[in-house]
């Protein structure tokens, strides 16, 4: 080797020691950076709620099960008391558990937790309009003129029963004649078919007209609507509204449902686009139909938040509010009846002895189905169908259990834990209808018992899925008995998404 070719080596040694000296100290100070940014930017005040300890740059989605997140938050309960902290990559929320803590900020200090807060995932589909996620003006009015618009088309009065009875004549016909093959008993899977004619109703008061069971379009987007609300809780969803940037441009489910949410506002654009062909302002024949009138008569005012596109997402939003929770609700309830016949065939009997079989039953009826109307109530609780409310953002600092809550914080009320609070419920982990009774057998209403949340944004549909629940719930034990197929025990396990629902299950309806 000569001299010069010494010398190449050593220069290339040194050059290539101080090049891998720089990268290291380059990747150090990037991990440095981002630790320190991560740290200034999610830094809370000392007398923020407490939490598990967060992990940088995720925080606490390892912490959590996204298949079963209401149990998670609950167990936390216990490790760090009724109101606690978390951080799901870099958003901090608190948690609020029981009863007494609820109330005080969803009642007491409501005003402060109004509004809804930016979630990337749903706002990449709504862009803050509809009912469930759009803030100030822009809800308020979406929200006052759905409550009239509903209310004058039988939204909760008893103008709406023949409508739910109708309906569930159609299904009775429906189970009779095709799935249970002339009521032999035959095992049939509920979900589509309790999603469909409940989702009727809605479509009714919406669209002005009812879908076939058979209608394969219908069917269809009935399917994936379950599907969509099952993923907007999954930890894929935590992921996009954590990551936006990255998350929009990565496949999976998360990009399932945006195709889910857009694929359903192309559905109801044209059902608007038919309404628009025959409308006659003089002859308001549904909510659309209104609606519409609505954009015309405010056309060019200020402040008006009345438009096509905020219509479509309006009745998207009448269908989560008023669909999924009561057929939800009505897939436990077969659950828990065959679970259960004694307590079936004591609600039965009751119903024979106050309506009989000769008429149909009535929100009159319920003040004279006391037994009945607490087994409803029971199905609720127990069944826990909206686990975790939907989530609200404090618009300025509260105060909260001893705790300073900085203004954009995000709030998670916990109903899971108002219902099965123990300092509320005898017997909070059994499945006890006489929890609503009192010890003349009548009914009692229970503070606690929050299943559609409280306080100014409450579900919007909760009035309609009270009558919904009765006259459905006592018009199949009117006309069925509900049990398992035989060798087969009921399984009470659930798919957690914007409700829990009961998995998959076949079940047997007898005509009585």
């Amino acid at each position: 080797m000569t001299t010069l070719d010494c010398r190449m080596d050593s220069i290339v040694s040194v050059f290539g020691s101080y090049v891998d000296w720089d990268v290291k100290s380059l990747l150090l100070f990037t991990a440095v950076f981002i630790l320190t940014a991560d740290y200034i930017k999610t830094r809370q005040p000392d007398s923020f709620p407490p939490g598990p300890r967060t992990f940088p740059i995720v925080g606490n989605i390892l912490n959590v099960d996204f298949t079963r997140t209401h149990e998670i938050l609950t167990q936390f309960v216990g490790r760090y008391g009724d109101v606690f902290s978390l951080r799901i990559g870099q958003t901090w929320m608190v948690v609020l558990n029981g009863f007494e803590v609820l109330k005080e900020a969803l009642v007491n200090q409501g005003d402060s937790l109004e509004d809804r807060p930016y979630i990337p995932l749903v706002e990449d589909v709504s862009h803050g309009r509809g009912l469930i996620f759009s803030n100030g003006n822009t809800w308020k009015q979406q929200r006052r003129f759905a409550f009239s618009t509903l209310k004058y088309f039988g939204f909760g009065k008893k103008s709406l029963e023949p409508i739910i009875l109708d309906e569930f004549a159609y299904l009775s016909s429906e189970l009779t004649s095709n799935f249970l093959f002339n009521c032999k008993g035959k095992p049939f899977n509920p979900h589509l078919i309790i999603n469909n004619t409940v989702s009727n109703i809605i479509c009714y008061l919406v669209f002005g007209h009812r879908f076939e069971y058979s209608d394969e379009k219908f069917v269809k987007l009935m399917k994936w609507f379950g599907k969509g609300l099952e993923i907007e809780v999954s930890i894929w969803a935590q992921l996009y509204n954590s990551f936006p940037l990255l998350m929009r441009r990565l496949p999976g489910p998360h990009q399932t449902a945006k195709h889910i949410w857009n694929s359903t506002n192309d559905f109801i654009r044209e059902e608007i686009k038919e309404h628009r062909q025959n409308w006659d302002p003089s002859d308001q024949r549904d909510y659309i139909d209104c609606y519409l009138n609505e954009i015309q008569m405010r056309n060019g005012q200020g402040g008006n938040a009345f438009d096509e596109e905020n219509l479509v997402m309006c009745v998207m939003d009448l269908f989560v509010s008023g669909s999924e929770t009561t057929s939800t609700t009505l897939r436990w309830a077969f659950l828990y009846m065959a679970k259960y016949p004694e307590i079936q065939a004591k609600v039965q009997a009751e119903i024979d002895r106050v309506i009989g079989q000769s008429r149909q039953p009535s929100m009159e009826d319920r003040a004279n189905l006391p037994y009945t109307d607490a087994v409803l109530h029971e199905i609720q609780r127990f069944g826990n169908v909206i686990p975790l409310s939907l989530p609200r953002v404090t618009d300025r600092d509260i105060q909260l259990g001893g705790y300073t809550i900085p203004k954009g914080v995000l709030i998670i009320p916990n109903l899971t834990s108002v219902l099965f609070d123990k300092n509320e419920w005898e017997t909070p982990d059994t499945f006890n209808p006489g929890q609503f009774l009192n010890k003349e057998g009548k009914f009692v209403k229970r503070a606690a018992f929050i299943p559609f949340s409280t306080g100014k944004r409450a579900c919007l549909g909760e009035s309609l899925a009270k009558m919904h629940l009765f006259i459905f719930f006592t018009s199949f034990m009117q006309h069925f008995t509900f049990s398992m197929p035989a060798g087969v025990k009921p399984v009470m396990d659930f798919h957690f998404g914007i409700t829990l629902a009961p998995r998959e299950y076949e079940i047997c309806a007898t005509s009585r």
